[in-house]
């Protein structure tokens, strides 16, 4: 019987307080919200570098650690020679899971395609942080890049999952990668399975294999957990952490970089008006919904985009104030008439569209509603897929869009806001501009002293605080569940990191 099958058997069953048995000893199954898109899934191409580095598949020349540190992976070293001009070095040693040896020109053949527009591991949001205007190999170990402008990311950025150092592909080893699992196979929106590399080179892995399972409702992943159908929940529903543990099932919990935030329509209908927008957020409850939605073990308030564990966090407060929010909408020449809110003849009416792969999400768009109906501002909620939400918000046809992403996934602050807030972001959906603001991300980029960039950071998420240029709710503590043998895992800030060599699963 299939996984999917399987799941839709649990569904029916009755929610027991027995801890799930382990199936076999080696083989670990993890179930998430999200899967692959096709049955070799090229980690350089979309987020599919995200679930290969999670399992272990690929590694990328730089890492980030539990404590948000930048630290040298696949590479020895890396230096910076002159504004753009980068030196890395390989480590001594590296192969390929086909045993071919990782040299400088396999490094430059890996990343070449990120630019290039007809191959299939093309990808502009990655080209676009690179920004690289040429490589070259230095001798036996060392690979030379030179970027267009000098940018102090740039270390940062060779952490990201999608920069996967790759050899050539076979038949055999369709992801020629490096790490301590070797992809075997599959299947879109359903299935993606490793297996062990016993030819690692930090040590033979503790698992034999791990699978990874799709499950977009988190309700149905809970229920196979408790099933014993999988051993890993990652975002188990925070409204039955705590119950679950006292089962003997054992509880992941610590903050991530991930913010929930709403994404608006900037370019048309009530929220293209910055006094409307800033209305909405001081009508917000956030910590309301952190108690609600999360049931006070999954995250705190956020009035600003990064939390504090990232070092980047500005001093802005999550505001609530009813009373402030109708003296914005009557700012905005709003009249409230009756209880409602109605301009230029017509009443405000705020289309929210989410999704539901996250349990938080749909329950926050219902708080957020009721939030607004308080202060006479009817809201319809619509959840469906990201996709389909995002296409709505970048067609005008939704006012907010309700999405979660982590805001640090490099350990760097530039590279997210460049993508949502930038006038040419690549996931700026909402059409958002701001002259000033694209100004202060350029300059990010290229300020080295790290003083100065928290300055110019602080200076950016206050113009977004003051345009309410996205509406942040809360900073999120991922809230994963396993059976009580598994060791050697623990939730990581910028959740790019699930399995290593040393996970296992013990009696």
């Amino acid at each position: 019987m299939s996984f999917v099958s399987r799941l839709a058997c649990t569904v029916a069953l009755v929610c027991s307080t027995a801890l799930p048995a382990l199936s076999q000893e080696r083989n670990l199954t993890i179930s998430v919200g999200f899967g692959p898109n096709a049955e070799v899934p090229d980690p350089r191409a979309g987020y599919n570098g995200w679930m290969s580095n999670q399992t272990g598949v690929t590694e990328t020349l730089m890492g980030i650690d539990y404590e948000m540190n930048l630290y040298p992976r696949l590479a020895e070293s890396i230096e910076q020679v002159a504004p753009t001009t980068w030196r890395v070095t390989l480590r001594a040693g590296l192969t390929f899971h086909d045993g071919s040896p990782v040299t400088p020109q396999a490094v430059i053949d890996a990343i070449t395609p990120i630019s290039d527009e007809e191959h299939v591991g093309h990808n502009a949001r990655i080209a676009k942080l690179l920004d690289l205007a040429g490589m070259s190999t230095d001798g036996g170990s060392v690979v030379v890049f030179e970027t267009n402008a000098p940018n102090a990311a740039f270390p940062w950025t060779l952490s990201e999952p999608g920069i996967a150092i790759l050899g050539s592909a076979s038949e055999d080893f369709p992801i020629n990668a490096t790490g301590p699992f070797i992809f075997k196979e599959a299947v879109p929106k359903q299935l993606y399975r490793v297996q062990a590399n016993d030819t690692y080179r930090l040590g033979t892995p503790g698992l034999d294999e791990v699978s990874v399972v799709v499950s977009s409702n988190p309700a149905t992943a809970a229920l196979a957990f408790e099933a014993g159908e999988v051993d890993l929940v990652i975002n188990y529903p925070e409204t039955d952490f705590t119950r679950i543990q006292e089962t003997g099932a054992q509880g992941f919990s610590a903050p991530t970089a991930r913010l929930y935030f709403y994404t608006v329509n900037a370019a048309s209908g009530p929220m293209a008006n910055p006094l409307i927008r800033k209305a909405v957020s001081y009508a917000i409850d956030r910590e309301g919904v952190v108690q609600a939605a999360l049931s006070g073990v999954g995250g705190e308030a956020a009035g600003t985009i990064y939390p504090d564990g990232t070092g980047w966090a500005a001093d802005i407060p999550a505001s609530y104030d009813p009373e402030r929010a109708e003296a914005l909408l009557a700012e905005a020449g709003a009249v409230k008439t009756g209880g409602t809110w109605v301009l230029n003849g017509e009443p405000i009416e705020i289309d929210i569209v989410t999704y539901s792969s996250r349990a938080a999400l749909p329950p926050t768009a219902e708080l957020t509603q009721a939030f607004l109906s308080a202060i006479g501002i009817k809201a319809n909620i619509t959840v469906g897929e990201w996709g389909a939400s995002n296409d709505a918000m970048a067609a005008g046809e939704a006012d907010l869009f309700l999405q979660a992403w982590v805001t640090t996934p490099q350990g760097d602050p530039g590279a997210v806001l460049e993508t949502l807030l930038k006038s040419d972001g690549g996931s700026n959906s909402g059409k958002y501009a701001n002259a000033k603001l694209d100004e202060l991300l350029g300059e990010g980029r290229l300020t080295f002293d790290h003083t100065a960039r928290k300055a110019i950071y602080d200076e950016a998420q206050h113009i977004i605080a003051n345009e309410a240029a996205l509406i942040p709710v809360f900073h999120v503590s991922q809230t994963n569940v396993g059976v009580a043998g598994l060791t050697g895992y623990r939730v990581h800030p910028t959740e790019t990191y699930w399995i290593t060599y040393e996970t296992k699963l013990v009696e």
